[in-house]
């Protein structure tokens, strides 16, 4: 601990208590503001709100503080916090606010922590306070525990508010009643627990959670969130309001468990009485909720951790972001051989020369392939470095494609890079806003010349497609070749699959995905269940006809031109595949969400060509009517190379989903053949589900 009391360069100029705040009186009188002179303000926490907290209440007249911060400044402080500037980039957050307050009011007596506050020194912190403002960050809950204990103890009234989204929500503790634990009750759990009860106890009525667009940017693991200079100014602003009122002793203070939340966004106001705080029974039921989408955010987080070192090679940099592109059921049929610091050869192979999904002589390989190539090129943006690619060989489901990584001077990074490990497949139910002219344009030229895409939008138009879909599920539900796809496919014992699909992401309820799981133990025992009347019913309607009215809308894919335009058909599936990636990945960054459905274009191509995916006769000959439905309802034949639905996610945050293989997996040692890049698993994996 270190007293400031050295002479400000102002005190010499004349520097006058009165005059200086003399526009405060008559909101406080005259006495009152000199009251203010000599009380004493801790404030732990120099950053967002601790900063302006600082500043709002020494222009208060406040002439006292003990400021505790451990930190230094950085670039990533510039969006919120008081002190950050370019000349104060590591310097101590402490000093800068102490030298700022000192502008202010030269005559401060100002008494500084510099290591932060900790167990050991919170009742040297706490001497002489009359006031303690909690402006911890969010991810340190036990000290803050600990600290408002004290106050407790110590008889010391505190407040705590919090900048969230565009407003602020605040509690304020007084002596001999409710404490800081009494309504929090975090005490001894873990800290993600405490993340949770802290979170909500704070904000019970979530004004800011139907405007945060980009919940990923809430990271438990790398402990940073979303954060407004908006919401940091309003939090001084109510403080001020209520340190006033306490430490004069005028006006009513709406101590815990009263909760104060106000939304400069949503331009709402909320002053409630949390009975019992966090101890309150439909509290408790939110709590749940909240404990498990945090523990959820936590397990996704750790998913998505890279295995690379920090010095690893920029192109092991750029692979291990690029390895997040889609492929069929996440099967990842890709593996890299690095040729240097700047090239590589991706071996593309299917799963296996038999899987019925990966028809047209491996043409989903190939469009898995191209979203490759395009997540290379957008990853490769952040190190000034651009994407050249060129075939390299291959037939059928085994191709080789070389990539050239240059440095390119003028290379700026991708708006896409974001969304990259963001996109995902949503299963779930859309709100039914209506795409926007502008969303509908930045999605067409995302596809290029060589594709068109046509929407269908009226519920009437989506219900007819949905119904090809529903003819697709009937015969994909039908047949053990299927069978063996969708068995190998799907993970039931994870919620993040690094392999496959969660069965928590397929879209069905928990009861149907109970009796499916049971099924799925023997194929005879499924298709006896998909055989009784109405057995298919239910998943018929959650998987096909359900997502298509909670949609925007449906949309199909066509080729365009001749096939063979601009070289051989390898290249243009590749040039396809890229299109398709850059289309959801602009989809991603609208906010947009995308489910493929392309069992109903395999399908009709096998009936249409009359081709022998199974040995079901009654099958393949429903195969015929879903490809002359679908040539009847104008949406293509063998032109159609996409489709699905899109919308804007109706529930935000963390959800079951694929993750990926470490990059250390789909590296390719240098003594290893070309054949085995991607060896052929025991069941193959198909599109229609793409990760």
């Amino acid at each position: 601990m270190r007293q400031l009391r050295t002479a400000h360069p102002m005190a010499d100029a004349g520097f006058d208590y009165d005059e200086a705040f003399d526009r405060n009186i008559g909101w406080v009188t005259q006495d009152e503001q000199r009251s203010l002179q000599y009380k004493r303000v801790a404030i732990a926490g120099m950053g967002g709100v601790g900063g302006v907290h600082l500043l709002t209440l020494t222009r208060m007249g406040v002439g006292a503080f003990n400021i505790a911060d451990l930190d230094s400044f950085e670039l990533a402080n510039f969006n919120r916090q008081a002190g950050a500037a370019l000349s104060t980039i590591g310097k101590s957050k402490v000093e800068v606010m102490a030298g700022m307050a000192k502008d202010i009011n030269p005559a401060l007596d100002l008494q500084t922590f510099g290591d932060g506050v900790t167990e050991a020194n919170i009742d040297a912190f706490l001497d002489g306070v009359d006031l303690f403002v909690d402006g911890f960050d969010f991810f340190v809950p036990d000290i803050r525990a600990k600290v408002f204990r004290r106050c407790a103890e110590r008889g010391i009234p505190a407040i705590t508010a919090g900048p969230i989204g565009f407003g602020t929500s605040y509690i304020v503790f007084l002596p001999g009643r409710m404490t800081f634990e009494e309504y929090f009750r975090i005490e001894g759990l873990p800290k993600e627990r405490q993340y949770a009860r802290f979170l909500l106890g704070l904000t019970p009525k979530g004004l800011h959670r139907s405007y945060l667009v980009d919940p990923s940017r809430l990271n438990l693991v790398e402990k940073r969130g979303p954060s407004s200079a908006a919401a940091v100014q309003l939090c001084a602003g109510v403080v001020g309001g209520e340190a006033v009122k306490i430490l004069l002793g005028r006006g009513k203070v709406r101590a815990a468990p009263y909760y104060h939340q106000f939304d400069a966004f949503q331009g709402r106001f909320v002053c409630g009485r949390l009975f019992m705080g966090n101890r309150n029974p439909l509290q408790r039921l939110k709590l749940k909720i909240v404990e498990q989408n945090i523990a959820m955010t936590l397990a996704l987080a750790e998913a998505q951790r890279s295995d690379l070192s920090a010095d690893a090679p920029e192109i092991e940099k750029i692979l291990d972001l690029a390895r997040w592109a889609p492929s069929g059921d996440n099967s990842q049929p890709w593996r890299f051989e690095i040729l240097d610091e700047d090239s590589l050869i991706v071996h593309l192979r299917a799963q296996s020369d038999w899987d019925l999904y990966d028809y047209k002589d491996g043409q989903p390989t190939h469009f898995s392939g191209g979203m490759l190539l395009e997540t290379l090129r957008i990853a490769a943006s952040q190190f000034g470095r651009i994407m050249l690619w060129s075939h390299a060989g291959g037939s059928g489901l085994t191709q080789q494609v070389r990539v050239e990584l240059p440095k390119s001077p003028g290379t700026v990074e991708d708006p896409l890079v974001p969304t990259i490990k963001t996109r995902s497949v949503d299963r779930t139910p859309y709100a039914r806003r209506k795409l926007g002219e502008a969303d509908k344009a930045a999605l067409a030229e995302a596809l290029g010349e060589e594709l068109a895409i046509e929407w269908h939008e009226p519920l009437g138009d989506r219900l007819k497609l949905a119904r090809l879909n529903a003819m697709a599920t009937d015969i994909r539900l039908r047949i053990e070749e299927a069978f063996r796809v969708h068995r190998a496919m799907l993970d039931w014992d994870r919620d993040f699959s690094p392999t496959g699909i969660p069965a928590k992401a397929v879209g069905l309820d928990a009861g149907t995905l109970k009796v499916m799981r049971w099924g799925f133990k023997d194929w005879r025992r499924l298709q006896r269940m998909n055989g009784m009347p109405g057995g298919l019913l239910p998943t018929i309607l959650q998987m096909d006809y359900l997502p298509a009215i909670f949609s925007a809308a449906l949309f199909t894919i066509r080729r365009v031109g001749p096939a063979d335009a601009n070289g051989s058909e390898s290249e243009a599936l590749l040039r396809i595949g890229i299109a398709l990636q850059r289309f959801w990945l602009v989809a991603e960054h609208r906010g947009l969400v995308l489910q493929p459905a392309l069992a109903t274009a395999i399908f009709a191509h096998y009936g249409r060509h009359d081709e022998s995916f199974t040995e079901d006769d009654k099958v393949r000959k429903r195969a015929k009517d879903l490809a002359g439905a679908l040539q009847q309802g104008g949406y293509g034949g063998d032109d159609l190379v996409f489709l699905g639905r899109i919308g804007t996610p109706k529930r935000k945050g963390p959800k079951p989903r694929s993750v990926r293989r470490p990059l250390s997996e789909l590296i390719l040692r240098k003594e290893e053949e070309a054949v085995t890049a991607a060896p052929a698993a025991e069941h193959p994996i198909p599109l229609q589900n793409e990760a």
